[in-house]
C-alpha cells in the first residue's frame, strides 16, 4: 500500500505544528487533513475516517485523551491507530495514552525521521491486521461452506442408502437359500444407486455445495409421474413407521420445468423429516395444484406441490425461521434436526425461480408447500 492512499488526520490546537506536520506528512506523499480542536476533530472523523491519527494530549475544552476515548466507544472509530504527540513527558502521561487505546506515543520538540517511522510501522500493523482478518474471514466461510457439505452427504446420501439397506434386508429375512429378486425390484435398486451417484458429482462441484449460485439442469417433468417414482422407492421407510403416502396429483396436470434431481433432493427432505419427526402410523398426502390461473394475472401460471401430514405440527413462531442456515427449533417439543436441511431446499427451489413454506399448527399437523414454474417448451 502506497502512503498517498493512506490518509492521515492531524489534531492539534497549536497551527504551527498542524502546517508543520501536515508539510512533512504530504512531501511523504500522504493525504493529510487537519483539526484544531478535538470537536471538530470528531466531527471530521465522523464523515470520513482516517487510516491513522496525529493527536495533540492538551488542548482546550476537550483533550486528546477524552477524543481518543469517544473514539474507541464508537463501533465504527475504535480501530483506527492513534498516535498521541505531545510536550508533556511524565511517565504517568504515556502510560495514561496507552490506557485509553494510544498505540504509540511521540515526545515534543519531536524529528521528523522519528514522526516518519513511527506512522508507517502502525499502518503497517494495521494492513496486517486487515489482512489477517480478511483471512479469517475467509477460512469461517470455507468451513461453513464445508459444514454445508458434510450436512448434504450425511443427510441427503441417508435417505436414499436406508431404502436401499431396507430393501436388501428384507430379502436376508427369507429362509432360502437361494433368493429370487424380481426385475422390478432391481430396476428400482439401480435408479436409487443412479440417483446417489448423482448427488455425488454434484456435490463435489464446488459452486454447488456453496449453495450461492445453483446450476439447474432443467427440463419438462410429469410431477404426476415424479411422485409415483418417489412414493414406490420411499415404499420399505414408509413401511418401517407404519405410514402411509397418498398421492393427489392428477395425470393432466401441466408439466413443470425443474431439475429432477434437485425436486428429488427437495421431496427426500420433506418426506425425511415428516417420518422423522412424527409418531407411527402419519397419514402423508402429496398433492399438486395450479395457481396463478385467473385471465386477468399478468404472473406466469406456476404449479404448487405441497406435503401434508396429520402429525404432531409445528409451533407457527419456528415456522418463520425453519427455512434459515442452521436453524434449529422443536416440533411440539421434538427436535428437529433442521439446521440445513430445509435451508437447502429453499436455495434449491428459489433457484427455480420458486417459493417455499410452511403452514403450521401445533397438533393439527404441517403443510411444506413449494412452488414450480409451467413449462411452455
Amino acid at each position: 500500500m502506497s502512503p498517498d492512499s493512506n490518509n492521515i488526520l492531524v489534531v492539534d490546537d497549536n497551527p504551527d505544528n498542524l502546517r508543520l506536520l501536515s508539510a512533512m506528512l504530504s512531501e511523504q506523499g500522504y493525504k493529510v487533513r487537519k483539526a484544531l480542536n478535538g470537536k471538530t476533530a470528531l466531527n471530521t472523523i465522523c464523515q470520513v475516517p482516517p487510516d491513522l491519527i496525529l493527536l495533540d494530549i492538551t488542548m482546550p475544552s476537550m483533550n486528546g485523551y477524552e477524543v481518543c476515548q469517544k473514539l474507541k466507544e464508537d463501533v465504527q472509530t475504535k480501530d483506527i491507530p492513534i498516535i498521541f504527540i505531545s510536550a508533556l513527558d511524565d511517565v504517568l502521561d504515556k502510560v495514561k495514552a496507552f490506557e485509553v487505546g494510544g498505540v504509540d506515543y511521540i515526545t515534543k520538540p519531536f524529528q521528523a525521521e522519528e514522526v516518519m517511522a513511527r506512522i508507517e510501522n502502525q499502518l503497517i500493523i494495521q494492513r496486517q491486521k486487515k489482512q489477517l482478518q480478511q483471512e479469517i474471514e475467509e477460512r469461517e466461510k470455507t468451513e461453513r461452506t464445508l459444514r454445508v457439505y458434510l450436512h448434504a452427504v450425511s443427510h441427503d446420501l441417508r435417505n436414499p442408502v436406508i431404502g436401499f439397506s431396507l430393501i436388501l434386508k428384507n430379502f436376508l429375512k427369507q429362509k432360502k437359500e437361494s433368493l429370487e429378486i424380481s426385475r422390478k425390484v432391481i430396476e428400482q435398486m439401480s435408479i436409487s444407486c443412479d440417483r446417489q451417484l448423482n448427488l455425488i458429482n454434484s456435490l463435489v462441484e464446488s459452486q454447488q455445495v456453496e449453495m450461492e449460485a445453483i446450476n439447474l439442469d432443467t427440463k419438462s417433468l410429469n410431477l404426476a409421474q415424479f411422485s409415483q417414482q418417489l412414493a414406490t422407492e420411499w415404499q420399505p421407510m414408509l413401511n418401517e413407521k407404519n405410514a402411509i403416502l397418498s398421492l393427489d396429483i392428477a395425470e393432466n396436470l401441466p408439466l413443470v420445468q425443474a431439475d429432477s434431481d434437485r425436486l428429488w433432493r427437495v421431496m427426500e427432505n420433506l418426506m425425511a423429516n415428516a417420518l422423522k419427526h412424527n409418531e407411527f402410523g402419519v397419514q402423508l398426502t402429496l398433492k399438486a395444484d395450479i395457481i396463478g390461473a385467473e385471465e386477468q394475472n399478468l404472473e406466469p401460471q406456476k404449479i404448487r406441490c405441497s406435503l401434508m401430514d396429520d402429525g404432531v405440527g409445528i409451533d407457527p413462531k419456528l415456522a418463520e425461521t425453519l427455512f434459515e442456515r442452521y436453524h434449529r427449533g422443536d416440533r411440539a417439543k421434538q427436535t428437529l434436526g433442521l439446521g440445513l436441511g430445509l435451508y437447502i431446499c429453499r436455495k434449491i427451489i428459489e433457484a427455480h425461480s420458486g417459493e417455499i413454506g410452511v403452514i403450521a399448527a401445533p397438533g393439527r399437523g404441517a403443510e411444506f408447500w413449494f412452488t414450480l414454474p409451467i413449462s411452455y417448451g
